[in-house]
């Protein structure tokens, strides 16, 4: 990748977030300017990278094998460790159980800082808390917002999933759909739920939840279908995850369904659905953001006592994009950024 990706100039609903965006485009153009001009400031940032002693930064996800969201939030997580002379390292698994104990694999490592996502907050509690006791800074991303502070992390990272829902909820409305259908691809996972749970808090309309398994898109595809099949009243599809976008779209094919399109997140398959006004619109969270600043901020951390939000979260989004926002995302989507 060449240079830091900042946020694009692209539909983004409510001054918060646009608020929260330019913060986070600013402390990224002033870290990636150091590094191209090779200035060097109070923290030892150079062109050459971070002057400050190598550090270990491990990251556990919920992510399941495949998605493709998860390689974006490593892009950017790469980007700042190659800057900040860090040793980067991630782990991933589906099940609660077994992100605590790769948690709890990194801390046995002694690693200078953690990055974990919650989004099965029970199963990660203790192991999250054992970081903090002995002394090692945690930095919640993605999901799990609401847990982060009692956990005792520094500061969560990633978009508030109820607001981002209700934002889905209120397009919907403009776009005269009456009934949705809302694809929850990983059961338990809260984040999940609280996007639907927003939508439906929204929607004029009926919300009707599916669970499938996100990690079988055959199987996936066949609940979608029969759904439409059996319920010709269902006007509005939203998925919860980009691979799951490109599922929907073949079930509503061979359902010979009407039903408009929505999902969250963005990937390069997504970009070109939109293109084809196959999904009428998404919700991009800029995951890049989220691995890169989540890492920037424990360096910064470590370097200078820096927390930055002071405590509290920082958006990295929702924000809305449609076709028209094809060129840009297009560009991004080459670099592995979006």
């Amino acid at each position: 990748m060449n240079g830091v990706r900042t946020a694009s100039p692209l539909t983004v609903r409510g001054s918060t977030v646009r608020c929260a965006v330019a913060l986070l485009t600013t402390l990224a153009l002033a870290t990636g300017c150091a590094a191209a001009q090779g200035t060097t400031d109070g923290s030892g940032q150079t062109d050459k990278g971070a002057a400050t002693p190598r550090m270990t930064i491990g990251m556990v996800s919920h992510s399941g094998d495949g998605d493709t969201f998860w390689d974006i939030v490593q892009n950017g997580a790469e980007r700042a460790a190659a800057k900040d002379h860090v040793k980067f390292l991630y782990a991933h698994d589906k099940e609660g159980a077994q992100q605590a104990a790769l948690i709890q694999s990194y801390i046995d490592q002694k690693v200078d800082g953690l990055i974990v996502t919650l989004a099965k907050p029970e199963a990660v509690q203790a192991a999250v808390r054992k970081a903090v006791a002995r002394g090692i800074p945690v930095i919640t991303i993605n999901s799990g917002g609401e847990f982060s502070k009692a956990y005792g992390a520094l500061t969560h990272i990633g978009q508030d999933e109820s607001v981002a829902g209700r934002a889905v909820g209120e397009e919907l409305n403009n776009r005269h759909a009456k009934k949705t259908l809302c694809v929850i691809h990983e059961q338990g996972n809260v984040s999940l739920e609280d996007r639907c749970a927003g939508v439906r808090k929204a929607f004029h309309g009926t919300v009707e939840n599916l669970d499938v398994d996100g990690t079988n898109a055959p199987a996936s595809q066949s609940s979608v279908e029969a759904k439409l099949q059996s319920d010709k009243s269902i006007d509005a599809i939203v998925t919860l995850g980009a691979p799951m976008a490109a599922t929907s779209v073949k079930a509503k094919e061979q359902a010979g369904s009407s039903a408009q399109i929505a999902t969250f997140d963005l990937n390069s398959a997504v970009v070109k659905l939109l293109k084809a006004k196959d999904v009428t619109f998404a919700v991009d969270q800029q995951p890049y953001l989220q691995g890169y600043e989540a890492v920037d901020l424990l360096w910064l951390h470590r370097a200078n006592a820096d927390v930055l939000g002071g405590g509290k979260p920082v958006l990295t989004g929702p924000a809305l994009v449609t076709e028209k926002d094809v060129p840009k995302l297009t560009e991004y989507t080459g670099r592995g950024t979006r």
